[in-house]
């Protein structure tokens, strides 16, 4: 497979989701403003996403993909057959787990609610009811999301990685309907609008996939749950996968709390819609990369095939930093601008964007691990070891919660990012590490060459682009086009200073372009 096409694919589809997530972010932010609505409606919104991760994406992509490779690659097995018997094993025992997740956290909405919160910085007990019932109405999202996990797995394993990566779309597209169609002056009935249109996209999502599956031959049909040796297997692969793929996500929910429960209103705002904007690259990069690394690495490993999965990670890693360094610095050093033109409307100010792009610059310092850790963790997860990772994983939290409380105050808003962002770069030191010393990952003599190249490149471009800064944020406040053009004309500038820089440093050789033209011809 090509790596190189099968990842932009996947990210430009992840980009497209992404570009309309911030279109919604920015309505949002226009509508409803940073105060205690928008903070109601975020912790809400973080809840599902917090065990999407956990239980469903991170989860079943880390172990149900390398198994479900291992049943339809067996030479002695019946193909396509035996990975979708083993398919319908586990969606059997899955379903009925969903379910009765569902019920109990409708019914104890009040105390993870609080849990997430903090009970919020300063509100009544109406306002933290309402914040419950937001809470209440995203929570289906949570089982609709897991289900359409589990059969964007199968299509990612059979190759179809365009139509899980494009079902994130319905839920920006769903949002943004529904703010345009049923948006109000009262920021309290426009955040419960939202928190039900979660989880209507959640159904359209299922639909989307369960429909692709069965036109690729794939339907699951419920059985009585039985817990079978495979099944057995996939659950105590699962567990530890789940916190150790979710680390990013439990970092993000302790600083939501934090913020919540000791920041003033709107705190939480900023640090969400900065973190929105970090995904950017984060999802077109990292969740790419990450889809497409852990069944290619599977394949091959299952294959006997040490020497390709080594070349395919090292090719990976050297892709995943020739993308995400400037990113970085864009994001480091040009935030004030980028915030100000994507969210300074309507009810969000001048204050609440320079807030975010304070956040944003803390949380962007650690994009590259956050990347990282998506290129990565596939060496192991691919090699069934799914423990260390979460060893990792829960050491980065604790050390996440050491930063935040250390942080918090004297930083206020930039204290949570800033956190979040050493934690994460201290799992990506301690996963890299470990690959090296078991010696399933050698960085090449390729990959030597350039990285360092390609981060005197970055630094080049975040140069230029602080420079440039002051001149480009008269063009912010005008009209979407001026804002569209400003935004157009920032990262023209960038990818010009870097691609050439790319080149007069050495990063890519005259070979490297000429064999990049002929692929494209």
């Amino acid at each position: 497979m090509n790596l190189l096409k099968a990842t932009g694919t996947i990210g430009g589809l992840t980009l497209a989701s992404r570009v309309l997530g911030l279109l919604r972010d920015s309505l949002f932010a226009r509508i409803v403003g940073a105060g205690f609505a928008s903070d109601a409606f975020l912790v809400a919104f973080r809840l599902p996403n917090m065990f999407r991760a956990l239980f469903a994406e991170g989860a079943f992509a880390s172990a149900f993909v390398p198994m479900f490779n291992q049943k339809v690659s067996d030479p002695e097995g019946r193909g396509l057959s035996s990975g979708l018997d083993f398919a319908e094993a586990a969606f059997s025992v899955l379903l009925p787990t969903l379910v009765v997740m569902t019920v109990l956290l409708e019914v104890f909405a009040w105390p993870v609610t609080w849990a997430l919160s903090g009970k919020f910085h300063g509100v009544t007990s109406d306002q933290f009811d309402f914040a419950v019932t937001l809470s209440r109405l995203t929570i289906p999202y949570l089982m609709l999301i897991s289900l359409v996990s589990l059969l964007g797995g199968i299509l990612n394993s059979l190759q179809k990685f365009w139509v899980n990566a494009a079902a994130p779309i319905l839920l920006n597209l769903t949002l943004i309907v529904a703010l345009l169609a049923f948006g109000s002056h009262n920021p309290l009935v426009t955040a419960r609008n939202q928190a039900l249109a979660v989880t209507v996209s959640g159904a359209l999502q299922l639909a989307w996939v369960a429909h692709a599956a069965w036109r690729n031959g794939v339907s699951l049909r419920p059985r009585w749950p039985r817990l079978t040796p495979e099944v057995r297997k996939l659950m105590t692969l699962i567990w530890p996968a789940a916190a150790g793929a979710g680390a990013a996500q439990i970092n993000l929910v302790v600083s939501t709390a934090l913020a919540a429960s000791l920041l003033d209103h709107g705190s939480v705002t900023y640090i969400y819609m900065a973190d929105r904007l970090n995904q950017l690259p984060l999802g077109l990069i990292g969740i790419a990369l990450g889809t497409v690394l852990l069944p290619t690495i599977s394949r091959l490993l299952g294959a006997g095939d040490e020497a390709g999965a080594m070349d395919t990670q090292n090719r990976g890693l050297e892709l995943a930093l020739l993308l995400t360094l400037p990113a970085t610095m864009g994001l480091v050093f040009c935030g004030e601008p980028i915030a100000a033109a994507l969210f300074g409307y309507g009810r969000y100010n001048a204050a609440d964007t320079h807030f975010t792009a304070q956040a944003l610059a803390c949380f962007s310092v650690g994009l590259p691990s956050y990347i990282l850790v998506k290129v990565l963790t596939p060496g192991f997860y691919a090699r069934h070891d799914t423990k260390t990772p979460v060893r990792f994983a829960m050491i980065s939290i604790g050390a996440n919660l050491v930063l935040n409380l250390a942080l918090i105050l004297p930083l206020h808003h930039m204290g949570p990012p800033l956190a979040t962002a050493l934690s994460s770069t201290l799992n990506v030191v301690m996963l890299y590490t470990t690959l090296v010393k078991r010696g399933h990952f050698v960085m090449d003599a390729r990959l030597k060459r350039r990285w360092w190249r390609l981060a005197l490149a970055a630094l080049a471009m975040g140069g230029l682009l602080l420079a440039g800064e002051d001149r480009l944020m008269p063009y912010t406040h005008g009209a979407w086009y001026v804002r569209c053009g400003a935004m157009a004309a920032l990262v023209g500038a960038g990818v010009c200073v870097y691609g050439v820089a790319t080149v007069v440093l050495g990063a890519f050789t005259k070979a490297d372009l000429a064999l990049l033209k002929r692929r494209r011809a």
